[in-house]
């Protein structure tokens, strides 16, 4: 079983943390990272518009310009960067709530319910419309992509750790072992200092040891 990683992968990690977090000038260290180790421009914008979802548009939208200031001076510099694939069209056969519900239970392992849902039915049918039907359905990332961006993010967020267990435990079911959310852990430490770190490996120790 893999116990790293990609260059790639680790690459996702800094850039969602720091757009999460809003350190803009960490995560402008972070893009040319992140394409130097290979990411393509279309896969990094593809991280900044999902993490609207969990760290909300204003995090989203200063991470784009961001990125907009980096590839406009790398472009100045004559660095040609790697466009990338666009998003393959969405199902026109199904609604985004139908392809959306069968994405949500693919990435889970199981149909998701609960009292919440109940209270709030809106919020249900949106995770499973647009959460993941709209954005889990686009191919410029892989789901094990999308969950790597995930955990970074809400990692990097405080008063979230029950979310970070829910996407662990998600990011399990979706090709990533126990070893490299140990070695995700410490990319956080190098990169986001050892607070956030201990509070993502206490957060991962209580998943593993319930699994």
């Amino acid at each position: 079983m893999p116990t790293e990683f990609t260059d790639k992968e680790k690459a996702i990690i800094p850039i969602a943390a720091f757009t999460a977090s809003g350190n803009i000038d960490e995560l402008k260290v972070s893009f040319t990272e992140g394409l130097e180790a290979g990411l393509t421009i279309n896969e990094i914008k593809e991280v900044l518009v999902q993490l609207y979802v969990y760290a909300g548009f204003p995090r989203s939208l200063n991470g784009l310009t961001a990125f907009m200031e980096v590839m406009s001076e790398r472009e100045a510099n004559g660095v040609k960067d790697t466009v990338g694939k666009s998003a393959s069209p969405l199902p026109t056969d199904q609604t985004s709530l139908e392809f959306g519900t069968v994405n949500q239970t693919k990435l889970i392992g199981a149909p998701l319910s609960g009292a919440l849902f109940d209270f709030s039915p809106q919020v249900d049918e949106y995770l499973k419309a647009h959460l993941f039907g709209d954005i889990f359905e686009r191919d410029v990332l892989t789901w094990k992509e999308r969950e790597i961006a995930t955990i970074a993010a809400l990692a990097n967020i405080p008063g979230v750790n029950s979310q970070l267990a829910s996407h662990y435990n998600i990011s399990m079911n979706n090709d990533i072992t126990p070893a490299q959310l140990q070695a995700f852990v410490k990319v956080l430490e190098r990169k986001c200092g050892a607070a956030i770190a201990e509070n993502a490996q206490a957060v991962l120790a209580q998943v593993l040891s319930t699994d």
